[in-house]
């Protein structure tokens, strides 16, 4: 089936109205390919590094899945040189909300310090399977992202970093939790602290990434998992995938991500922060 250009999920609406009109993106690229949904992050000219609109896109686009009965599996990429730059520096989400010069209420604040934990939860929680389509590069949020995925493909030559801590704040988004449970918390302590790229072949030996295939045949490797997973039957499916979230929320045992924005802000205030992210 040829690609057509996407009509959005729209959250808390049927199919039936989601028919009826489109929802436009600015930060993303999103096309249908039958019951393959895939989500571009479109900002190549900014190494698709993530402001406060594309996470809200983001968000809005995963929790719509809930209604979206045509789509299967959702495959998300990055246009240009590279998966994502992880949060915007020059234009960190939400930090003009965050601001104490802004007008916001301090729940308000709150609210927008989550920004980032609300789009990869989106991800996670979304209710069939997602693949991620790794090259170049993941930086911070964008191994945020790509690990709130149930798979992710990598070409030979992709890297990731989080670069965080060294940047004068902790790993927020709920990205140390999830983490330490897709790659355990020896791993997870090393790729957080550290603060070093890890190459691709090194994140399959840890299982930050499923498989490492060849940059050429990187779009091959994904449209075949996508597809083996677009067959299999719709309803075990969608009942395995909400079996392996409540396992994973049992694992928790305690969710401490509810804070994750507080932290932000109150790390955001401090010398090295600020000279890393200026416009905060």
């Amino acid at each position: 089936e040829a690609p057509t250009q996407q009509r959005a999920p729209d959250p808390g609406r049927g199919r039936g109205a989601q028919e009826g009109g489109d929802v436009s993106f600015e930060t993303l690229d999103v096309i249908r390919e039958g019951p393959i949904l895939r989500v571009w992050l479109d900002r190549p000219e900014r190494r698709n590094a993530l402001d406060t609109r594309a996470l809200e896109e983001l968000a809005r686009l995963y929790q719509g899945l809930s209604t979206d009965f045509e789509t299967r599996v959702v495959v998300l990429g990055g246009r240009g040189e590279a998966f994502c730059a992880g949060a915007d520096r020059k234009d960190p989400p939400a930090a003009r909300r965050m601001a104490a010069s802004s007008d916001a209420t301090d729940r308000e604040r709150r609210h927008a310090s989550q920004i980032g934990r609300r789009a990869a939860r989106a991800i996670e929680e979304a209710e069939v399977p997602t693949v991620a389509r790794l090259h170049g590069y993941a930086i911070g949020g964008g191994v945020v992202l790509a690990a709130a995925c149930d798979f992710r493909v990598a070409a030979a030559g992709t890297w990731f970093q989080v670069p965080e801590v060294d940047l004068g704040i902790p790993l927020t988004w709920g990205g140390t939790p999830r983490l330490v449970h897709e790659i355990g918390a020896a791993r997870a302590r090393e790729l957080v602290l550290l603060c070093e790229r890890v190459d691709a072949a090194r994140a399959e030996r840890w299982g930050l990434v499923h498989r490492v295939v060849p940059a050429a045949e990187l779009d091959d490797a994904v449209d075949d998992l996508a597809r083996r997973l677009a067959a299999k039957p719709e309803v075990a499916v969608h009942m395995t995938k909400t079996q392996l979230l409540a396992y994973a929320r049992t694992a928790v045992q305690g969710d401490v991500t509810e804070t994750d924005g507080d932290v932000l802000m109150a790390a955001s205030r401090v010398g090295v922060a600020r000279r890393s992210f200026p416009a905060g």
